[in-house]
């Protein structure tokens, strides 16, 4: 399932890549706008903005930003920075690999098959969306 930090993160990109870009937004716009606790949005941009996704400026007329262009945020960069693994196993994980504890035979395992077409299908999404393509 979708946690609230990362539904709420992907809310706030949204909301920045519909605004121009050179101009910073006050969190208490996204906030506001976006239905988002003010205290849990900035958690949540602090993390975008470590892993590259928003720049920021202090003081009168400050606030948040993208770096990038919209179109060139990827919804798997955006999902692996917020949510961690994409896959729901970590058996099948491309970036988080770890073997299952209780499986002696990941060629043989039923749950090891399907999630691995579960993972495969999760990630052409991802890959083929952007931010831009959820903000317009």
């Amino acid at each position: 399932m979708l946690s609230k930090k990362t539904k709420y993160g992907i809310k706030a990109l949204t909301y920045l890549a519909r605004q121009d870009r050179n101009i910073p937004v006050q969190i208490a716009t996204i906030s506001e706008s976006e239905n988002i606790s003010l205290k849990f949005l900035e958690s949540i941009l602090l993390t975008l903005r470590k892993n590259g996704f928003l720049g920021s400026k202090k003081g009168k007329g400050g606030g948040y930003y993208l770096l990038k262009d919209p179109k060139e945020i990827s919804m798997t960069a955006v999902m692996r920075a917020l949510e961690g693994p994409i896959a729901m196993v970590p058996c099948v994980s491309l970036n988080f690999y770890e073997k299952c504890d209780d499986c002696p035979d990941e060629d043989a395992c039923a749950v090891h098959k399907i999630m691995l077409k579960v993972r495969d299908s999760t990630l052409e999404i991802f890959r083929n969306t952007a931010l831009a393509d959820l903000a317009n």
